[in-house]
């Protein structure tokens, strides 16, 4: 996979809602690839823990469906073994998918990848952080508007 840090440092300042929804699975993508197993582990389990079985069965395949089962009825616990069939286009499904259900899911990466001396060297992590830290600033400062104001054209 190519660099995608390097893709989107010069675009950290880019309106939230529009291209940080698609840097961001991105971003997820390539720290997946480049962490340890434990932190894949991590990574996969905050993921998954907002989702129900029948999304999960619609995304990736339902690789991510098989994990959940594997833990239907206990505390979700990813083993490494769960991780072998997860590439890197099925976290971006994952965390695209994630987002929708839970955004602050996915802003809580940032806690998991602060705290990890593995990935604070990781340009991807480094940029990942910075566009989370950004949205979820961004969400607190907007004003949430009424219901019927949306509707109207």
């Amino acid at each position: 996979m190519t660099s995608i840090a390097s893709d989107f440092t010069g675009s950290a300042s880019a309106p939230m809602g529009t291209a940080s929804e698609t840097e961001i699975p991105a971003l997820v993508a390539q720290v997946y690839e480049a962490a340890p197993v434990e932190e894949r582990c991590h990574l996969v389990e905050t993921l998954l823990r907002p989702l129900g079985v029948l999304s999960l069965v619609a995304i990736a395949h339902g690789v991510f469906a098989k994990i959940r089962f594997r833990s239907a009825g206990h505390e979700l616990n990813v083993r490494v073994d769960d991780l072998q069939n997860v590439s890197a286009a099925d976290m971006m499904a994952l965390v695209h998918h994630a987002q929708q259900v839970s955004v602050e899911t996915v802003d809580s990466l940032v806690q998991q990848l602060s705290s990890s001396g593995s990935m604070t060297g990781s340009a991807a992590a480094i940029v990942l952080v910075g566009l989370l830290v950004q949205r979820a600033r961004a969400r607190r400062t907007t004003p949430l508007q009424p219901r019927d104001a949306l509707l109207d054209p």
